[in-house]
């Protein structure tokens, strides 16, 4: 009886009524494949979290501002992701000359709501870099040359931009670019 149910090296379950079982070459493989299998993951787990940020990084994804101590018509530098951001609060008369141009006009046409929060028109917050070859332009700095426009002036190739951080004059292709941010209160702002 135990020969039969040793036969040519398969296990046979003596209630099973086919007379087949599992062999125990298919047991090896099994095992092996579920072992390649743990092993393949236990490489690919630490290779894949290392490709995800760092801490620093993380913690760069996003900065918030208070601009309570920003005076009407006064503008700050600060920094987001490594690069220099301008936050601006634009006067009366300064929102009236960015609307009284005519946006088709323009070489990048936007208008100032489309640059601005609804209902927070006088806050203007761009990138402070020169989308001509990424220099910082001037006029965010008290004193600072603001170009013909009252905007900003790139002093490297002469890039001039209005109020609105538009481009009027110059080599640059784009207006300054606007990061995505939000109001978190009247006084703070998130950018990122």
């Amino acid at each position: 009886m135990a020969d039969l149910l040793k036969a040519e090296g398969a296990i046979i379950d003596p209630t099973d009524e086919t007379g087949e079982g599992v062999r125990r070459r298919d047991f090896i493989n099994i095992a092996a494949v579920s072992f390649a299998g743990v092993g393949g993951i236990a490489v690919l787990v630490p290779l894949i979290s290392q490709m995800s940020a760092s801490a620093d990084v993380l913690a760069e994804s996003s900065t918030e501002i208070d601009i309570s101590a920003i005076a009407s018509g006064q503008a700050i530098k600060t920094v987001f992701r490594k690069q220099p951001v301008f936050v601006r609060n634009l006067t009366p008369k300064e929102i009236a000359e960015a609307d009284a141009v005519n946006p088709s006009t323009l070489r990048d046409p936007q208008t100032l709501e489309e640059r601005t929060k609804k209902g927070k028109t006088n806050w203007l917050i761009t990138m402070g870099v020169c989308t001509h070859l990424g220099c910082v332009p001037l006029g965010a700095g008290q004193g600072e040359v603001k170009g013909e426009f009252g905007g900003y002036f790139c002093p490297c190739h002469g890039s001039v931009y209005d109020t609105a951080a538009r481009i009027r004059k110059g080599p640059a292709p784009k207006n300054l670019e606007v990061p995505p941010y939000e109001f978190t209160s009247d006084t703070v702002v998130k950018i990122g």
